[in-house]
């Protein structure tokens, strides 16, 4: 039977290793999840919910062993992967707690001698695809809620992070989940499209690169399952005349280098009003030079390794062609004694003297590298900032709430934010436009991905 196996970025030696389903495990998976989901429908909402809140319970009660697997999996330093249960909690509990509102049947108004309605009811198997960059942020957006509409769930996790997927079922074991309600499989890419495309596949709630969403794509359309995408992003901020400039050096440094850079809605590229570029850049600089890179089991250590050599070296490639066509690379990387070639430990950089006919500026970056340009008007920051195949989430520093509302109509993002950066709200809407996804999910709005609307038209008089 094929092997997966997980090399762990700390020391580069193999932290997991896990058999890979089969066919026979996908039908198997699938079987089973038709038939527990027709009796969890059937479950009250209320007694979902207060199970699934006790999963939650469960989770939290392991916390500290579940970060302490994050940063062997994927590199995060262990000050920070705590961060992560916290931020799975915050979800968590948001979405059962507005699951009655938002589940609850719309009333269309009054009709004489009718009674009408229209519920949401859940789609059936719902097959959750998430990635090893925030493991159990982005999945928790789905299979929550997911769940507790009344679906069954099949994860399909990253072969980097294999145990957030063993960590999710032993949190609903724990809470006492009907069998098979919730299940996980570890899946080669190829039989991934195989549970993609099986017809008893309702929906996909897929976190991952363009490149993995347009595979989603076509292996749904055998079974004309939904597909939610939250793919790339390459998110611009622009610091204003009227920013608080000590903020938005504290904000912006933390939002590009944070998790090394590996965040699809970090930031990736600034544009700073002239008046304020070159203190904002000596500032960004100085910040990015007190980062302490290393291994993540240091509570030192304030910047892990990036997940793999491999992409290590794209980022390095990046700077490496920014460079050559004029860019100046402002932090010494011998600075950062564990930055060395051939690994997946790289120093923080920050590029100026850049364009948009560099990779850097126009690619997606998922490392600890962002490039800075100065602007001389709102009209040109907007014109960069939509200068861009992606759209994730775009940010303003100002003092002018007005002229953020202003500006963010005029970006196509998914999310605008204005004096913050790098974070998700759990009662807002979390999408993406052009070449960053499609779909949603949080907020109420998520809850409507999940299931679909059926109309009750009952006539009580002849």
């Amino acid at each position: 039977m094929p092997l997966q196996q997980t090399t762990s970025p700390v020391d580069g030696r193999i932290y997991v290793e896990r058999p890979l389903a089969d066919a026979r495990a996908i039908d198997h998976a699938l079987t089973h999840a038709i038939a527990a989901q027709a009796g969890w429908r059937r479950v009250p909402l209320a007694e979902r919910i207060a199970l699934l809140g006790r999963a939650v319970d469960a989770f939290v009660g392991n916390g500290a062993e579940i970060a302490n697997e994050i940063s062997w999996q994927m590199g995060r330093p262990a000050r920070h992967a705590p961060g992560e249960v916290r931020g799975f909690e915050e979800r968590a509990r948001y979405m059962l707690a507005i699951a009655p509102a938002a589940l609850r049947p719309l009333d269309p108004g009054a009709k004489p001698g009718f009674l009408r309605s229209i519920k949401r009811v859940p789609l059936g198997v719902v097959a959750v695809v998430a990635p090893w960059n925030y493991p159990y942020l982005t999945a928790v957006n789905a299979v929550l809620p997911a769940l507790v509409a009344g679906n069954a769930v099949v994860l399909k996790h990253s072969h980097q992070t294999p145990l957030c997927a063993e960590r999710f079922a032993e949190a609903f074991a724990a809470a006492g989940l009907p069998p098979h309600v919730f299940q996980y499989l570890h899946l080669s890419h190829a039989d991934t499209g195989r549970l993609l495309a099986d017809p008893r596949v309702a929906s996909v709630c897929f976190t991952g690169s363009v490149a993995g969403g347009r595979a989603v794509v076509a292996a749904t359309a055998q079974g004309f399952a939904t597909a939610g995408l939250e793919l790339g992003g390459k998110d611009p901020a622009y610091v204003r005349s009227d920013a608080d400039l000590g903020h938005a050096v504290e904000t912006l440094t933390d939002g590009a280098f944070f998790n090394a850079g590996q965040s699809c809605c970090g930031i990736k590229r600034i544009y700073v009003a002239a008046e304020l570029y070159p203190a904002f850049v000596d500032g960004v600089v100085a910040l990015a030079q007190e980062y302490r890179l290393g291994s993540p089991l240091d509570p030192e250590t304030t910047l892990g390794p990036v997940v793999r050599t491999a992409a290590a070296d794209a980022v390095r490639a990046q700077v490496e062609q920014a460079t050559r066509r004029g860019a100046r690379q402002l932090v010494d990387q011998q600075r950062f004694a564990a930055s060395r070639p051939g690994t997946p430990y790289l120093a923080p950089q920050v590029l100026v003297d850049v364009d948009h006919t560099m990779a850097v500026m126009r690619e997606e970056s998922f490392g600890p590298v962002v490039g800075i340009m100065k602007v001389s008007s709102d009209d040109e920051a907007v014109r960069l900032m939509n200068d861009s195949q992606y759209g994730l989430t775009a940010a303003v520093w100002t003092d002018d709430a007005d002229a953020a509302i202003a500006i963010g109509d005029r970006i196509a993002t998914g999310t605008w934010f204005m004096n913050r950066c790098d974070y998700l709200d759990p009662a807002l809407a979390w999408t993406g436009v052009k070449d960053s996804g499609r779909g949603c999910t949080l907020s109420r709005l998520g809850f409507a991905a999940l299931t679909r609307p059926k109309s009750f038209h009952l006539r009580t008089t002849t």
